[in-house]
């Protein structure tokens, strides 16, 4: 378990792109803390296990199994981010085209 708790996070931090300390800081635990689970030095508990979980974007079950089942979860978490930016960015367009057609007060007057 300490070997797929370590590999886990240390795939999702280079996925997401973010340093040891900057998973520290999302999580609110020490760099060592991070360092020594990275290191198969420390277990952690229930709660570190959720915090771990919610900083790097998944559920705490997905830090303890291989790394190829969350691979695959992984590809999905980053389609479905992206494709939710795109419907936001359209969404934002759509409402800005909008807003330029209707008429402001000092327009109507």
């Amino acid at each position: 378990m300490r070997d797929y708790l370590s590999a886990n996070i240390k795939a999702r931090r280079e996925v997401l792109g973010i340093s040891q300390e900057k998973l520290a800081e999302l999580a609110d635990v020490s760099v060592q803390m991070i360092k020594a689970v990275e290191g198969r030095r420390n277990w952690v508990s229930d709660a570190m296990l959720v915090k771990l979980a919610q900083a790097l974007g998944l559920r705490a079950f997905q830090l303890l199994i291989p790394a190829d089942t969350i691979s695959a979860q992984n590809d999905d978490l980053i389609i479905s981010g992206l494709l939710r930016s795109l419907k936001q960015n359209i969404l934002d367009d759509i409402n800005s085209r909008f807003d330029r057609l209707l008429p402001t007060e000092t327009t109507r007057r």
